[in-house]
């Protein structure tokens, strides 16, 4: 698998993130078994997050790192500040350092090599969020930051605030982009990149993990306009131009050898700016698929007429 330097992060990066958020000790066996897998493909970047599993997807994680000895060869993403409790803002420094203290105990670890804000607080301060979380990096428990769910606008003031006083800003986001276009967010304070965002990171090269990079499955074959059963996928994704992507991804797949889905992969791999998609493969055969989806090579052409933007 391909691996890939950013700005600001040292370690290469694998070009396939593996989200990790089912994980858990109670499923020891399976959840190590895809950790082996993927690192045995060539991966190495992992996802996590303070509210996986209630910190059994961090726990598992920790367990394996220490039963391996490969703390070093894994680069770790984690997230603090998503809403829980009766809380619908948690990104200010108390709660952040509450979830960072929690993350590294139940990860065994002293660092964490990218930490992220699961969400946003439009009405906090950037210079409140990047003073503290520099402080973290200054002793040690983080080693670079970046922006989950946050707007562009807000991640170039943030930066700009942190280039402005020698502070180190987000290397990276993670919002949400799929061949299929959503309608709205699956979940409250999530956001999607859209087609404004979508220039921006063009234009800025600004390095996106998204999340849900193959749609939750909509390009599995486990979705058809008559088959209206998960209200979520029909709220998001259920139109007639992304059922025409979902077309057109099968065609394409067909002629070359790959499940649409894996087409669906391979179209977020190929977008313009630097890109690592968040996968999260159920079993073994769903992350074959993952991992088989990178040696599919797509056109400029290809990929606009998969987007729709030609006929």
């Amino acid at each position: 698998m391909k691996r890939i330097k950013i700005p600001g992060v040292d370690q290469e990066i694998s070009q396939l993130i593996l989200g990790t958020m089912m994980y858990s000790p109670d499923s020891y066996d399976h959840s190590t078994k895809m950790l082996d897998t993927f690192f045995e493909a060539g991966g190495n970047t992992l996802d996590t997050a303070h509210i996986y599993g209630g910190g059994n997807s961090e726990r598992l994680i920790g367990q394996w790192m220490q039963e391996r000895g490969n703390r070093d060869e894994v680069f770790l993403i984690d997230k603090g500040g998503h809403p829980y409790g009766g809380m619908p803002n948690r990104v200010s420094p108390e709660y952040i350092k509450q979830d960072l203290d929690e993350n590294l105990s139940r990860l065994n670890t002293d660092y964490i090599d990218l930490y992220m804000l699961h969400r946003d607080d439009p009405e906090m301060s950037v210079s409140t969020i990047i003073d503290y979380l520099n402080e973290e990096i200054e002793a040690g428990r983080i080693r670079t930051i970046a922006a989950s769910n946050w707007q562009p606008n807000r991640i170039v003031e943030a930066n700009t605030y942190a280039s402005d006083n020698n502070l180190s800003g987000f290397v990276a986001c993670s919002n949400n982009i799929s061949l299929a276009v959503p309608m709205e967010p699956m979940w409250g304070g999530c956001v999607n990149v859209d087609d404004t965002a979508r220039r921006w990171h063009v234009e800025s090269q600004f390095p996106l993990m998204p999340w849900s990079s193959q749609a939750r499955g909509f390009f599995s074959g486990a979705f058809t306009p008559d088959n209206r059963d998960n209200g979520d996928m029909v709220r998001v994704y259920y139109n007639d131009n992304n059922f025409e992507r979902l077309e057109r991804a099968k065609q394409l797949g067909k002629e070359y050898g790959f499940s649409a889905i894996q087409v669906s992969l391979a179209y977020c791999v190929h977008l313009p700016f630097p890109i690592f998609p968040i996968v999260g493969p159920a079993n073994l055969e769903e992350m074959a698929s993952s991992l088989g989806a990178l040696e599919l090579d797509l056109s400029d052409d290809e990929m606009a007429w998969l987007n729709l933007e030609i006929d």
